[in-house]
Formats: C-alpha cells, structure tokens, sequence
C-alpha cells in the first residue's frame, strides 16, 4: 500500500474542539493532565501505579477468566489476562457500542490502534507490560443505533424490539439476518469466511455481547485483545463507593459545570450534558434514569420508589442493578482497569474533555486521551481516475458542491469567478460612501442597500455562469462526482458508514495485517491508503 497523509483540521470532517486539542491550543490544557506525546506515558504509569490497587487486579483476572470460560482463545489473550494482577502491567483501552457485525469500519481502526500503541509503548518501556482492551459497550440501550450495519449501500438489519441493556439481548432472529447477508456476499474463499464468523457469532452465541465478544476475538485475539464486559456484579462492586456519592452528592453536575460553561465561552459546542443524578436503574428489559425529587428517588416511568436509606441498600446488595450514563462510564472504566490512555473517536473525546474535575473529585487519574486512527480505503484504480481527473486527495474532502465549483473553474475556458469585480464594485461604493458623508450622512443607509443588492446581484450570476458550465462539462462532473460518491458514501467518510466486510471480501485476511502496518496512533494525522 502507498500511504498519504492529512491534517485532521484540513479534512474538514473534525470539530474545531478536536482540532485544536490536537494543536495543543492554550484554551483547552486545563481539561487534561497528560497529552500523548510517548514520553508522557512515563508520568501516567507512575500516576496510575500508585492509584490502582492489587486487590482490583485480583477482582479484574477473575471476571475476566469468567467471562474467558465459554470462548477458545489465543495463548497470548490468556497471558495477557494473568498479566493484569501484576503491578507493573498496564492497559491501553477502546470503546464501541454492539453493533451489529461490528457495524461502521472504524470499530477496527480503533482496536488496531488500541494494539499498536501498546506494542510502541513496549519498545519505549521495557520493564512494564501493556494490555489493549476492547470495552463493550453493553449497557447502552440505544438499540436502534446498532441494530444494523451497511453493506454496499444496503442496510442489513435486524428486526426486533429492545427496552433494556443491549448486551444482554438474546440472538433469536439473527437467523434471518444471516440469510440476507450470505446472499448479498456470494461464494468464494474471502466469501465463505464472513459467513462462518457471522454464523458462529450470532447463531450459536447466547447474548448479543458473547456474539460480539467471539468477532473481535476471532479478529484480534492473535494480537492479544482482551474484551471486556463491565455489566457484571463483582466489578460494579469496585464502583459502589463512586456511585453513592454521584446518588447522594450529584458529584458529577457540580465536578464538570464550571469546564462547560468554560469551553462554552471559548466557543465549542458541548457534546454532553450532565444531569443531577448520571446513573440508570437497569433489569433485563429496563434502562432508565433514576431522578430526585425532594428526599425520594424515583427510576423514569417506572413506579421503582426509594427512600435515601433503601436507595443505598439497593446499591450494595444489587450493584449491577446500577448502571453509569455516558459521563459517569469514564470514570467506571478508570476505576476498574489499569487504564492509561483511552483511544476514541472525535464525538468520544469531545465529553472526556469535559470530565477533568470530576476525576480530580474522585480522585482517579485522568488517563491520556488519544484520537484514534483514521483513514481512507481506496483501490490503485480509484487513485488513477482522481489523477485522470486533475483532483488531489485533500479536493475529494471538499464538500460535493465545492468540489464541483472548484473543478469547473479549473477546466472551464472562461474565468468565472467574480472576485476582482466584487472588489472593484466595493471600491466604488466605498467612494459613494464617503461622499454621502460629505454631503448627508442619512444617506449612508441607502448606499449600504445598493451595494448589498448589487454584490447579491453579482453572486447571483456567478452561481448561474457556474451552472451553465456544469452542464457544458457535464460528463467531467459527473465523473468527479461518482468518483467522490465511491470514497465518500452519502456525503460522509468511508469508516464511518461501511462495514468492514465490503473490504474483507477483496483484501482478505491481508486487510488488518496491513491496515497494522499503516496506522500509528501517535501520527495525529488522517491516512490514505491506496492499494
């Protein structure tokens, strides 16, 4: 593969919060302690040794070679479970909803970036251990998010109701989505693969978060992935003290108020809210937010009523009853892993960037927050049609309409662009307006008007000169266009609209040892490959 590679702030895909955490701006250094530069891992390692206990390592390997019990896997997955009740063995962690077969192609950018990171922090830190976890998201209940995933413009999707936590959703009906998909793939080594994996997951798995267990351990496992489930009682428990204090004290509101309001007045736009109380109540067919009202507390549309003493007594006995939102998940996450950086997309690390206080408040470090990988798929033809067409990679990010313009401007044989006439007509109002104030200053307004009315004039025709050389060039547009609608699905990246099944089937097995190869989570830039 030959590689190219694009300032995330050049993409024009990235929010101005993310760009400038990436340029280190001065505006956001109050909402983390330690950006990832490598040589920063050296204070989060004694940070995170200090805070993190034997006893939640022992209480962490046994949940997880529970959790191990009904899954085949590597030698290296099982050492990398024993390791974690060492002391000087750390993680590196990502986290992704259930979706359905993996759902959008980022779901393996962010693992391969979780385990690469741990094999360049090896090299730099010989004398410590580093452990790349998949978080699952199985407490989430937004099931309409997950429930399907794309495929060749297709959605493949799965037909059912849900109300509680989605890891725990039985398989049933995941029998017609095989059909559907198997059909839509064909025949053929890379073929027959998918719907092995896609069988084996989900018709003989149990939970929607076994199914999803057993493909990113048939995918990663050779590298040594540990995946996690959090909805699990004995590790809730790590977590009772943290949650009665955000039941009893609202520490989260209070904790992250001020840093909002802050990165409000600089100008960015806040990805999450708290509320009073970020915690759910959940059972199997139930997730919902439990509110105060005066001295009681209620579960949302249920008729679940405590009194603050019954309330603390629910919490201790039935912990995993109780369930953080996406604010509070963070700091679940921290408490009960070894954590040293947490690798996410854009939207992810918007809120952690909002939490600083609420770990000081805690008193768990902040792990390092790092962007994960992203990048571009496209084929050796597709590259020789953009350098057939005269675009560069970074043209094919410009919005569709932009693209065009910019191109038909390029190749059009008349100059369209009103520039230097909508500067010459500037010019001359500004002489209209200093005479109206020569002569009557009331007159101003009215010279405003026209020349407001005459610029609009101006744009107006520009943008109709343009269509017209659309339709002139039209077979050039129309290649550009279909070129950008192959990498750019509905007008949006690649990774975050197409399965990794679509690149599976062409690349084979070959795609994530390359996709490993190319993708270094310390290059804070996006990458495109071209094979």
């Amino acid at each position: 593969m030959s590689t190219e590679s694009i300032p995330f702030r050049d993409t024009n895909y990235f929010s101005s919060l993310l760009c400038d955490y990436l340029d280190e701006k001065e505006q956001l250094q109050s909402c983390y302690d330690n950006f990832p530069h490598l040589a920063n891992f050296k204070d989060q390692i004694d940070a995170k040794g200090k805070s993190f206990s034997l006893e939640n390592r022992a209480v962490l390997v046994q949940v997880l070679q529970k959790q191990y019990r009904k899954i085949e896997t590597t030698k290296k997955v099982n050492a990398n479970i024993d390791s974690l009740g060492a002391s000087n063995t750390f993680t590196i962690t990502t986290g992704h909803q259930l979706n359905l077969f993996t759902g959008p192609l980022y779901f393996l950018y962010k693992i391969i970036s979780t385990i690469n990171l741990c094999k360049t922090l090896k090299e730099e830190y010989k004398d410590q251990n580093f452990i790349p976890v998949y978080w699952m998201a199985t407490e989430d209940h937004d099931f309409d998010e997950i429930k399907y995933f794309n495929l060749y413009g297709k959605k493949i999707q799965w037909n059912r109701t849900s109300q509680g936590p989605v890891g725990r959703l039985t398989t049933k009906g995941l029998d017609k989505v095989y059909e559907i998909f198997a059909a839509e793939i064909g025949v053929g080594k890379n073929a027959d693969y998918l719907k092995a994996l896609f069988k084996k997951a989900y018709l003989e798995s149990a939970t929607l978060a076994e199914a999803t267990r057993y493909i990113a351990n048939e995918l990663f496992g050779v590298h040594g992935l540990v995946v996690i489930d959090a909805d699990d009682k004995d590790v809730k428990n790590l977590f009772v003290p943290y949650m009665q204090k955000e039941l009893l004290q609202g520490t989260t509101v209070k904790a992250i108020e001020p840093t909002i309001k802050t990165l409000q007045k600089s100008g960015y736009n806040i990805q999450v809210n708290p509320r009073d109380i970020n915690l759910f109540y959940i059972t199997d067919t139930l997730r919902e937010r439990i509110i105060k009202k005066e001295n009681t507390f209620y579960v949302n549309d249920t008729e679940i009523v405590w009194q603050e003493t019954e309330l603390i007594k629910e919490l201790h006995e039935n912990p995993e009853r109780f369930s953080p939102n996406v604010l509070l998940r963070p700091l679940y996450q921290e408490v009960m892993l070894p954590n040293l950086c947490y690798i996410g997309g854009g939207g992810e690390l918007a809120y952690w960037l909002e939490l600083k206080e609420l770990f000081v408040e805690m008193e768990v470090p902040l792990p390092i927050l790092l962007l994960r990988n992203s990048a571009l798929l496209q084929t050796a033809k597709q590259s020789k049609k953009m350098v057939k067409l005269g675009v560069t990679t970074q043209d094919l990010f410009l919005k569709q309409h932009e693209l065009i313009n910019k191109k038909v401007r390029q190749i059009s044989n008349i100059d369209i662009d009103f520039g230097p006439q909508k500067e010459h007509l500037q010019q001359q109002f500004q002489d209209l307006y200093a005479l109206a104030e020569q002569t009557d200053a009331s007159f101003i307004n009215a010279v405003k008007a026209q020349e407001v009315k005459q610029l609009k004039g101006l744009a107006n025709l520009e943008q109709r000169l343009l269509k017209a050389q659309r339709l002139k060039l039209s077979d050039q547009v129309a290649r550009l266009t279909s070129l950008q609608n192959e990498l750019f699905p509905n007008q949006n990246l690649q990774e975050r609209v197409k399965n990794f099944s679509e690149f599976y089937l062409e690349y084979g097995e070959d795609l994530i040892a390359e996709l490993m190869e190319y993708l270094h989570p310390l290059n804070a830039e996006f990458v495109v490959l071209t094979n």
